[in-house]
């Protein structure tokens, strides 16, 4: 089993060689020092927020491996660019369109995805907005959610409960949600942010909200086959939302997306789940993430937010049909 030492540096080399390598020989394989699981086609991969950024950079890998990709975002145009490309490399990608700032499109999503594919091998929970960019100031999602909270957390929440059923037939399923090293403790008097509001605690709230959510549902998985992980991909990557919000880039969409594919697809956590990493690294996210009471507390408040009833364990009932 590789370690974080033999796996710490991927070179784009690397990289395009273990996806085309597993995609051909359709069995696991090993390459330098890292070993790789298998890519067959016809497994298929949900990536949010995959016509841009980090999304898109996972979502053409996948599919130049052989996966079949469901690219999710807003726009049309570049959704149609990512298919493309995924086309011309010799895969397959389906673009559905939803605004993750409204939890009826989130639904409709999960209900199409499910209509159209029986199985889900991959859900990777990407899409997110940053600290400031189009979305300056305290605003609000269409169902009255403090909008950065609602985007990059709750809408991924809602999208995972909603696909479990279609996630629990697939043997050896991973769940990947991309979070940040940018954490804040959710102050549950004051989750929606309408006292003492910054761009920044609003983001940070919702990525530390995406780890706990990991390891809570890690545990309620447990012994079913999936996986569920949480990483920081990259610091400052060179993407829209982090020039939207007046950054300078310290680092590629191929750093992040390198990281997101090692726990998709890398043998290292192919039975390790519940934890979070810093790029391939596995580390420690902020205290409260490993807090019972603050993680049922959360889970509560978003299974009420969500409109999803919880049953005695603190699962949801949820099915889509």
């Amino acid at each position: 089993m590789p370690t974080d030492q033999n796996v710490e540096h991927l070179s784009e080399t690397m990289i395009e060689q273990y996806l085309f390598t597993a995609f051909c020989l359709r069995q696991t394989v090993r390459l330098e020092k890292m070993e790789v699981v298998m890519v067959t086609a016809g497994r298929v991969a949900l990536v949010t927020g995959s016509t841009d950024g980090v999304g898109r950079y996972v979502a053409r890998k996948l599919a130049a491996a052989g996966m079949k990709v469901l690219v999710h975002g807003r726009d049309r145009a570049r959704a149609a660019a990512v298919v493309r490309s995924a086309h011309e490399a010799g895969g397959s990608a389906q673009f559905y369109l939803a605004d993750f700032s409204s939890l009826a499109e989130v639904r409709e999503l999960a209900r199409a995805v499910a209509q159209d594919h029986g199985e889900i091998d991959i859900l990777i929970n990407n899409a997110g907005i940053g600290v400031d960019g189009n979305y300056p100031g305290r605003q609000e999602s269409k169902d009255g959610i403090e909008l950065r909270f609602a985007v990059n957390y709750l809408a991924g929440f809602l999208l995972t409960r909603l696909l479990l059923p279609r996630l629990r037939r697939a043997a050896g399923t991973r769940i990947v949600n991309v979070a940040s090293v940018g954490q804040q403790a959710i102050d549950f008097d004051d989750v929606m942010l309408t006292r003492g509001y910054s761009g920044t605690r609003a983001y940070c709230q919702s990525k530390l909200a995406q780890i706990m959510f990991t390891i809570d549902l890690a545990e309620e998985l447990a012994g079913s086959g999936i996986t569920v992980n949480a990483l920081h991909p990259a610091t400052y990557m060179d993407t829209t939302m982090l020039r939207g919000d007046g950054l300078s880039p310290l680092s590629s969409v191929a750093d992040g997306g390198k990281a997101i594919l090692q726990l998709a697809l890398g043998p290292a956590t192919a039975d390790r789940t519940g934890l979070y990493f810093d790029g391939t690294k596995e580390k420690s996210a902020n205290a409260q993430s490993y807090d019972a009471a603050a993680r049922a507390r959360l889970r509560q408040l978003s299974f009420e937010l969500a409109g999803i009833p919880m049953h005695g364990d603190g699962g949801a009932r949820a099915i889509v049909n």
